[in-house]
């Protein structure tokens, strides 16, 4: 890995490329610290201490949503736009046709997630005044002249995730990797040296011992192996293609595999499923319904009952199960695939062309996103059971396990990839010259 990065920075166009990102990456982090201006911030910080699908949020965009800055939303409506997106692809005829015409639909489609990003962003940045009225969040203006400040915060959020979602763009088009999973990645490591320091801070009070931090580490490194092998992990279908004659040349003959990912869902479960666990609690903040609480304590799984939280984490895990088969289904369509193949001269050694390979792509699909769905269930209830395992209160260290981690190991695997296939394709063109 460390060889790739310095022969990418011998290369003036990766070069180039590299340092673009960092450039974005520091523009990011200077947004990062504009706020917003009549905002209570301590009621902000009391208000993710107490919500923890806020805090979470928080993680993704680096803090800014508890200093309530202009990319407090971050880059999440576009990601919700994006999912919605995908599943209107299967579902409307009109939108499948366009994304099989190449680069001119997928320019259509990319811009029909723009216009839907504008507007998820605004409708949430509606409910975000709507909260922070709720908690008393607001300071100074009162009558009309609140109702304008309800409308410029608004606009200055949208503006800030269309921002977001722009500087994505211009990542993947002139850095490297996928720009918005390298927002995310930003926002989730600028975050770290502020739990670190809160780790520190522990340690200097007495809260925690050298046992509790060398746990910690150890549990750190071993989540990190474990992701890297699930992430890499993959089987291989060996495929046979036929030979064909074009003039006077034969093409085919050979045989190559079929990469099937055990972890092909990739972390879109875990947030689906967080969405829903979290969304009784975010509601049950601002209404006071008794059996709402009631209910919401048994889908908390840091709750102190120890039923709740059994429960909680079984809840969990199922609908992680439900949405990796779910999401997996929708990005790899097996029939598609089986049909591809049988079109193309190629196929299974052993099994026969047409629906028993369809047939056989979805027993094996079936199978190992099992150990995919599991191996991301697990990751999840990390963030619930390593305060415990190590010893350290909850909430002072979250980026082992959940969502912020496999973001992380996931872009940083994604990142080495790209710089490694760029590196590929001039040694190519250097060997050809």
């Amino acid at each position: 890995m460390l060889a790739s990065l310095l022969a990418a920075f011998r290369l003036p166009d990766l070069r180039k490329r590299i340092f673009f990102v960092f450039g974005m990456f520091a523009v990011y982090v200077v947004g990062l610290h504009i706020p917003i201006p009549g905002i209570d911030r301590k009621a902000m910080e009391n208000l993710i201490n107490n919500v923890q699908a806020f805090g979470l949020l928080d993680l993704f965009t680096g803090g800014a949503f508890k200093r309530f800055t202009i990319f407090a939303m971050g880059i999440t409506p576009y990601i919700n736009a994006s999912i919605i997106m995908q599943l209107l692809t299967i579902a409307i005829p009109e939108l499948e046709r366009l994304a099989k015409e190449g680069e001119t639909g997928r320019k259509k489609i990319s811009q029909y997630t723009r216009y839907l990003t504008g507007i998820l962003a605004f409708v949430q940045a509606i409910g975000m005044d709507v909260m922070l009225n709720q908690i008393g969040a607001f300071t100074g203006t009162v009558g009309p002249s609140r109702l304008f400040m309800y409308l410029q915060i608004a606009i200055t959020l949208t503006a800030g995730t269309a921002f977001l979602m722009w500087m994505g763009e211009q990542i993947t088009d002139q850095g490297i990797g996928n720009g918005v999973s390298m927002v995310i990645f930003c926002g989730i490591m600028v975050s770290l040296p502020f739990q670190v320091t809160k780790l520190l801070q522990l340690y200097e009070a007495h809260t925690i011992n050298l046992g509790n931090v060398f746990m910690l580490v150890v549990l750190f490194v071993a989540t990190i192996a474990g992701i890297v092998a699930i992430t890499q992990a993959q089987r291989k279908i060996p495929i046979q293609h036929v030979k064909r004659i074009v003039g006077n040349k034969v093409y085919g003959g050979q045989s190559s595999f079929l990469p099937l990912r055990v972890n092909a869902a990739g972390v879109i479960p875990i947030i689906f499923a967080i969405s829903i666990l979290y969304f009784p609690s975010t509601i049950a903040q601002f209404v006071n319904w008794e059996p709402l609480q009631q209910w919401t304590r048994w889908l908390s799984p840091t709750d102190q009952d120890l039923a709740h939280r059994m429960v909680a984490a079984g809840f969990y895990a199922l609908m992680i199960i439900f949405f990796t088969y779910f999401y997996t289904a929708v990005t790899f369509n097996v029939p598609d695939v089986a049909d591809n193949l049988k079109k193309w001269g190629s196929f299974i050694p052993g099994i026969r062309p047409g629906k028993p390979t369809e047939q056989y792509l979805d027993k094996v699909m079936t199978r190992i996103t099992l150990a995919g769905a599991i191996f991301l269930s697990i990751i999840a209830l990390l963030q619930y059971w390593v305060p415990n395992l190590a010893g350290i209160p909850t909430g002072s260290f979250t980026l082992v396990g959940g969502t912020s981690l496999l973001i992380v190991v996931g872009v940083a695997l994604e990142t080495m990839q790209a710089i490694e296939a760029q590196l590929l394709m001039r040694h190519y063109e250097g060997f050809i010259k």
